[in-house]
């Protein structure tokens, strides 16, 4: 499935992305059904990447003003945040071209106490360069992708207040994550 037929980052055009397919170099979805992470990991390990980083983000038992969360809830406009999904990847690779691989995946529904909610895997020949992308796509992800999450407590719940206005990933601080 092709999600454009080409995009520009931060003047630079880059071709698209296939998404789940082996012969691509990146990986993006939506689903409700847990994360594979142990097959995302084995398909962002290649001969060519001395580095494969990992950033897991599970549900805790609070939040910033709240304790005793029992779950979340995750909703999306998720034609939206695909395409948003794929345009952090791209925005990975103009700033780290040595980037191998890249799968940046967001669970949605309901989650419990320590399910895993979102997946980045990097790979890359170099592990500056790994660390540095994963991170790059974790907060832009954050800033960028409308994801929403509902937080869930013994006494009821609230969307999170913690939320912050979805901006363009073109516009997202350069200071997060620079090629080197």
């Amino acid at each position: 499935m092709e999600l454009a037929t080409s995009r520009t980052v931060e003047g630079v055009s880059v071709p698209p992305h296939e998404t789940f397919a082996d012969e691509t170099a990146t990986r993006i979805a939506l689903t409700h059904d847990p994360l594979p992470t142990t097959e995302v990991i084995q398909w962002a390990t290649t001969p060519r990447s001395g580095a494969v980083v990992t950033f897991i983000g599970v549900v805790r038992d609070h939040a910033d003003a709240r304790d005793g969360v029992t779950g979340l809830t995750y909703e999306a406009y998720e034609e939206e945040a695909a395409a948003r999904l794929a345009v952090v990847a791209d925005g990975a690779r103009v700033r780290w071209p040595a980037v191998e691989r890249i799968a940046l995946v967001h669970r949605l529904g309901d989650l419990a106490l320590s399910e895993a909610s979102v997946l980045v895997v990097i790979s890359a020949p170099h592990r500056e360069a790994a660390f540095e992308a994963a991170r790059f796509c974790i907060d832009t992800l954050k800033a960028t992708v409308p994801i929403w999450k509902r937080e869930h407590w013994s006494g009821g719940s609230q969307w999170s207040e913690t939320g912050q206005p979805v901006t363009s990933v073109t516009v997202f601080p350069p200071s997060v994550g620079s090629a080197r």
